[in-house]
């Protein structure tokens, strides 16, 4: 039964950091080269689209940190133990298709490409050390209860 919930909360995770990434590449109305809601159906038109203008890239790394944090966090919440380990697992899966991204097209900036390893990692563990911390606070609160009374 662990298997399939620590499977859906990789899952959920992964499209929680989608998601976050999708809706904040829409915020602004001049990166709008696509029609449909996602960028990802026409990646490398839309990329080569892109490819000088630096404050899009900047902002993909601020969405990129923000979509590995929450996705941690969806992750450590679904999952029952090792809950940084799977935000972690998050954060990985994250760089590997970025830098799938990355050898498959080439428009991405040269500080893109050194950047993103610097971000995926720490923002999804970020993600998972927030929840463990909340977790933990939660159970030391529960047992001074059952003390107290």
């Amino acid at each position: 039964m662990n298997f399939l919930r620590n499977t859906l909360g990789v899952i959920v995770g992964l499209a929680v950091a989608g998601l976050i990434i999708s809706v904040g590449i829409r915020i602004n109305p001049d990166w709008m080269t696509y029609e449909k809601f996602s960028p990802f159906q026409n990646w490398e038109k839309f990329l080569f689209s892109m490819r000088n203008n630096t404050a899009f890239w900047v902002f993909l790394l601020f969405l990129s940190g923000i979509g590995a944090s929450v996705g941690g966090v969806a992750t450590a919440m679904i999952v029952k133990y090792a809950k940084v380990a799977y935000a972690i697992l998050i954060g990985f899966i994250l760089l590997f298709c970025a830098m799938l991204d990355i050898i498959i097209f080439p428009y991405h900036p040269t500080f893109y490409k050194i950047s993103i390893f610097l971000t995926f990692f720490p923002f999804a563990w970020l993600g998972g050390k927030i929840t463990e911390v909340i977790y933990e606070r939660n159970r030391k609160r529960k047992i001074a209860e059952k003390i107290n009374k």
